[in-house]
């Protein structure tokens, strides 16, 4: 099976574990739409091409570890797109669930997502218990305080920004999360993976910025021009377009380069090059 079909297959068990009977209608509605379709699943896909270069990609603990990532990831568009923040009408090429739904059921969704996301990890871990700790520690850390990516959010309701502690919370962290978990899920020390998920958070994030600039609104199923209408730091606009480009692509040989050493070391290297191309629009990616 395909990662993202697992991934997704390990979703869409847990969204129907919230189904059973007796249960609001409306809120599961709202919490599988701002789950399927999804996107690019990268950072699940990340979580278990990490597990797998450690020589343990198709156990059940690294599925729900990569299921877990993608839940706080969904959990964190839903809250970002709100009124109060972005106001974005689109996600994903659909309405944003507060527009598909209502504000207060996004609230929740976003909310009964990230618990969701711990009970997936938690039955996933069952037959390997012993590494459940590293990883509740490692999950929980990416998304809440103070590094967290709900620290990333708060950076914007601060009066004085941090850029690079802003950059580094809000998309750098479940990046992180993502290569941590893999080593974890696999018996492996997490901490030595880290740069990866960090560096490549960091050149995700400058791609981010580009699209938000150059970007097809149709093709990336979200709205662009979002930095220049909420004044916040974006790469192209400091660096210009073709330093923006020569900054990610500097952000992935780094990140690749500081894979620790695992059986998969040199098909992972290889393959994080490949995939980061990605990132850009079609039109901005240069041949290799």
């Amino acid at each position: 099976m395909k990662t993202v079909n697992r991934v997704d297959a390990v979703l869409d068990a847990a969204l129907l574990a919230g189904e059973a009977p007796g249960h609001p209608p409306r809120l599961a509605a709202a919490m599988r739409h701002a789950v399927f379709p999804g996107g690019a699943r990268i950072r699940p896909q990340l979580c278990l091409a990490v597990a797998s270069a450690c020589g343990e990609g198709a156990s059940d603990i690294a599925a729900a570890s990569a299921a877990a990532i993608e839940l706080l990831h969904c959990a964190s568009l839903v809250h970002d797109d709100l009124p109060c923040f972005d106001d974005a009408d689109l996600r994903r090429g659909k309405p944003a669930v507060h527009k598909a739904f209502d504000e207060r059921l996004a609230v929740l969704a976003g909310d009964a997502l990230i618990v969701m996301a711990f009970e997936v990890l938690g039955r996933g871990a069952a037959a390997q218990p012993q590494r459940l700790s590293a990883l509740l520690r490692i999950v929980g850390a990416a998304v809440g305080t103070p590094h967290g990516i709900s620290a990333g959010q708060a950076w914007e309701c601060e009066p004085a920004l941090d850029l690079a502690q802003y950059q580094r919370a809000k998309t750098g962290a479940l990046f992180a999360g993502a290569t941590m978990a893999g080593a974890a899920a696999a018996g492996y020390e997490p901490a030595p993976w880290r740069p990866l998920g960090e560096g490549l958070g960091e050149a995700y994030q400058v791609a981010d910025d580009i699209r938000d600039v150059f970007g097809n609104p149709d093709e990336l199923g979200k709205p662009v021009g979002q930095d220049a209408a909420h004044q916040r730091p974006n790469a192209v606009h400091a660096l210009g377009l073709d330093g923006a480009i020569d900054r990610l692509e500097a952000l992935v040989a780094a990140a690749a380069e500081s894979i620790p050493l695992c059986p998969g070391r040199r098909a992972l290297r290889l393959r994080i090059i490949e995939e980061a191309q990605r990132f850009l629009p079609k039109k901005l990616r240069r041949a290799a």
